[in-house]
């Protein structure tokens, strides 16, 4: 039986937040690029959602579709003047969400994406989550939006631990402390201890923020009971373009917050090498190299038979775990060997920000 909304929310809102008395109040940011095909429905749900006692910051990215105008019309249409536009001209998400959380005017901030769904009580979810665990940061699990036949094969593959390893917030039914969440909300008091996001990560981003508070003792938790549905890329040269650049920026991550390194960062890479290393092992008569490849195209398709997806899916997973293992460890061995914070235009390296 599911909680009745109204009552969570003045059981949630009731409540006092962490040691203090003060009243909750939440500030969500969103950073948007071109979204005008979804932006409307973002500000239908946040409108709709309980608590009322809420901001919106939304900050454009230099958009050149109408996402700007549709949210100012938004506005004038419905009277809210708890809807607020900023604008990045630097475009990237860390410049955004630097530009939006001091900005904000909640103790509470929550982080939200254009591109995924949310369910009615999300927020309430979210406040009822920190009141019931004492975290700092909190989160749910990467649920997957159905879509076309490539979108649905790559959310069974990244739901599996042979696709993404243990990254808890790829898993449904994972509840307790962990490492990162998907999105996230944070109290903001947090941010005079961390600092804001370091703009050095174009990608990458909220994994380094949440590795550095996990360091600095700041508690991180992942609860089911906050819903939201994520679209994946459309095609798997998409897929390919972002998990290249997860790959390619996750080596300064691990250099930075050393305590974060994972056993699933670094396999990709091997696999890769593997390939590379593969050609001249059959050329010297090493026929058994061919073992494990065969030994992981017969572990994809067996993945993909147990799925019970449609017939074209259950094609297109096996390539989808190789493309996700390619891209990743692919790019993970270029940010071992190149800086990809060093900017192209000046060659200096790009400074993070701290919290003002």
């Amino acid at each position: 039986m599911q909680d009745n909304p109204d009552k969570l929310a003045t059981l949630v809102v009731n409540e006092n937040f962490a040691t203090t008395s003060q009243p909750v109040m939440i500030s969500v940011i969103c950073p948007v690029y071109n979204e005008a095909a979804y932006i409307g429905g973002l500000l239908d749900f946040f409108v709709k959602a309980l608590p009322a006692d809420k901001e919106l910051i939304l900050i454009d990215g230099n958009s050149s579709d109408d996402t700007c105008g549709i949210i100012k019309a938004y506005k004038e249409k419905n009277g809210l003047d708890n809807i607020h536009l900023l604008h990045n001209p630097d475009r990237y998400v860390p410049y955004a969400l630097n530009k939006a959380i001091p900005a904000s005017k909640g103790n509470v901030i929550v982080r939200l994406d254009a591109h995924t769904e949310y369910s009615p009580d999300y927020f309430l979810r979210i406040l009822d989550t920190f009141n019931k665990t004492g975290a700092d940061i909190v989160g749910g699990p990467m649920r997957i939006a159905n879509g076309n036949a490539v979108q649905n094969a790559i959310g069974y593959a990244t739901s599996t631990r042979f696709g993404v390893g243990n990254s808890s917030f790829h898993f449904e039914d994972f509840e307790g402390f962990t490492e990162s969440v998907y999105l996230g909300a944070w109290k903001k008091e947090m941010f005079e201890t961390t600092g804001l996001f370091d703009t050095v990560f174009k990608r990458n981003q909220d994994d380094e923020f949440h590795y550095r508070a996990n360091s600095m003792g700041f508690k991180v938790y992942q609860d089911p009971s906050i819903k939201l549905y994520y679209h994946p890329r459309k095609s798997l040269k998409q897929l390919y373009n972002q998990y290249f650049q997860y790959g390619l920026f996750k080596p300064l991550v691990l250099k930075k917050i050393k305590s974060s390194i994972n056993l699933r960062h670094i396999v990709p890479s091997g696999f890769v090498c593997y390939l590379l290393l593969l050609p001249f092992l059959l050329l010297a008569g090493v026929t058994l190299a061919l073992a494990p490849l065969a030994l992981y195209v017969l572990f994809a398709l067996g993945l993909a038979l147990l799925s019970k997806k449609t017939f074209r899916e259950m094609i297109l997973i096996p390539a989808v775990y190789f493309t996700i293992h390619i891209a990743y460890g692919s790019g993970f061995l270029a940010g071992l060997v190149s800086d990809p914070s060093i900017s192209a235009n000046t060659g200096k390296k790009q400074l993070s920000y701290p919290f003002k």
